[in-house]
């Protein structure tokens, strides 16, 4: 098992540069897919199988029931569509059995993965010092800014026994998660027009009582409609009152790469710790999330682990007369991890950072433009008006069950992988573009069949 094999090589290989030379990539048909009975029967046993012949299951039977998420038609939950170096270079680190637990072990990975995460920290406009590392996704990275929250609430004043993190309800799903797993109560600030602002935010500790509020939780991009809350006047209330500032940009992060949208995260540069999703609009591959504090001492300690067997990290970074030692396992929940960050760091310095400027403003321009095809056509109604790469519509009429079927004949019939949601209590039709090959003709195309 341990011994190089050609052949195999080849066969996957083979595999990964049909794959890689997809143009466009399909879309596949995920669980809509009929999976033949027994089509993975006697493929693991007691003994060998022939990797032809498993490739083939795979690449005939299986690789259709997956919806690709890097199709320009996927526009659906949070797309992911990596650029083709990083996938290259996920196979580099799958190859090499990368990891980036520590600075002893793996001090390269590192220092590769920390200058993609500086370049995220000078797009937020995070100080210097700003540092952290890279988690699974959006989730992971939440619940470790937030133990961190609670962990130093004394250092900011208040320690209360069971403290409670202010938050709107379109805060994304982890964020409550997180809550529930850390101790810690939600305080759901009511606000207008689905953004959190901090005038909300103000009247709420005030009106409430906000003594055992540590923390406030705001998004810069929201997963349903994409939009942006109040941060500049959120950081200003969680200044005043002291309390830990997390901005959850998990998708619209990556927005501050387009100066047409810059603008809408003024007050990003105040947080407190920040988790931006390399594996959605920053053309990464799966998973990928990246965890910045603005004072990266404070996290230490609250996520570093102890035991015999770790002494070696810990002996290392106290000791300042040595190398420059960085642990990833000491800023978030997780000890052993892959160097998942270097994917992101390979593409962008392939491709630059203008190279991203322009996909993501591509992108933002489709979303306008399908936001004006939608009020354009007879049969479709435009929720709102798009603040990022999100496009909200409905059909006058339907039901959820109108939309079920449409949705499930769009993707049987590959036009495109358009799922529901629900928006003030009502299905609606939802787009989310972050594919910058995604067409308006497309866009059309799935419009057309409201008729």
């Amino acid at each position: 098992m341990f011994r190089f094999d050609a052949h195999l090589a080849d066969l996957v290989f083979d595999y990964c540069r049909r794959r890689l030379a997809l143009d466009p990539v399909p879309l596949d048909l995920g669980g809509s897919a009929a999976l033949s009975p027994g089509v993975l029967d006697g493929l693991i046993g007691t003994g060998p199988t022939d990797p032809e012949r498993v490739l083939s299951v795979f690449a005939r039977q299986l690789a259709p029931a997956i919806v690709s998420a890097d199709s320009p038609r996927f526009l659906s939950f949070i797309p992911a569509v990596p650029t083709k170096a990083s996938l290259l270079f996920d196979m580099i680190v799958s190859c090499s059995s990368l990891q980036g637990t520590s600075w002893l072990e793996a001090a390269g990975a590192i220092a590769a993965e920390n200058q993609a995460l500086r370049v995220l920290a000078d797009l937020a406009g995070l100080p210097a010092g700003a540092g952290g590392c890279f988690v699974s996704g959006g989730s992971m990275g939440n619940l470790s800014a937030l133990i961190v929250a609670r962990d130093t609430a004394g250092l900011r004043g208040s320690a209360p026994d069971r403290p409670r993190i202010a938050l709107s309800d379109e805060a994304h799903s982890s964020v409550a998660k997180a809550l529930h797993v850390i101790g810690a109560e939600p305080f759901v600030v009511p606000h207008a027009e689905h953004r959190l602002t901090g005038a909300a935010l103000e009247r709420a500790l005030a009106e409430r009582g906000g003594e055992s509020v540590v923390a406030v939780v705001a998004t810069a991009g929201t997963t349903n409609a994409g939009i942006v809350d109040d941060l500049a006047g959120v950081a200003e209330v969680a200044a005043q009152r002291r309390l830990w500032f997390h901005v959850d940009a998990a998708y619209g992060g990556a927005a501050l790469f387009a100066p047409s949208a810059r603008g809408r995260f003024r007050g990003i540069e105040h947080a407190d710790s920040l988790v931006v999703d390399p594996h959605k609009w920053l053309y990464a591959p799966f998973d990928c999330a990246a965890l910045l504090y603005a004072d990266p001492s404070l996290a230490r300690p609250v996520h570093a682990q102890q035991a015999e067997y770790l002494e070696a990290f810990h002996e290392r970074a106290a000791d300042p007369a040595r190398a420059d030692p960085f642990n990833p396992s000491e800023y978030a929940f997780h000890l052993t991890r892959r160097a998942r960050g270097l994917p992101l760091w390979f593409s962008l310095a392939v491709y630059g950072t203008d190279a991203y400027r322009d996909a993501v403003e591509r992108v933002l321009a489709t979303a306008r433009a399908s936001a004006r095809l939608i009020e354009a056509c007879p049969h479709a109604e435009l929720v709102r008006e798009p603040e990022l790469s999100i496009v909200l519509f409905s059909r006058p009429g339907w039901r959820r069950a109108d939309y079920d079927a449409w949705s499930a004949d769009l993707l049987r019939r590959q036009i495109g992988f358009v799922v529901p949601t629900s928006w003030e209590g009502q299905p609606v039709g939802r787009f989310a573009f972050l594919h910058p090959d995604t067409t308006t003709a497309m866009v059309q195309e799935i419009l057309d069949t409201l008729a």
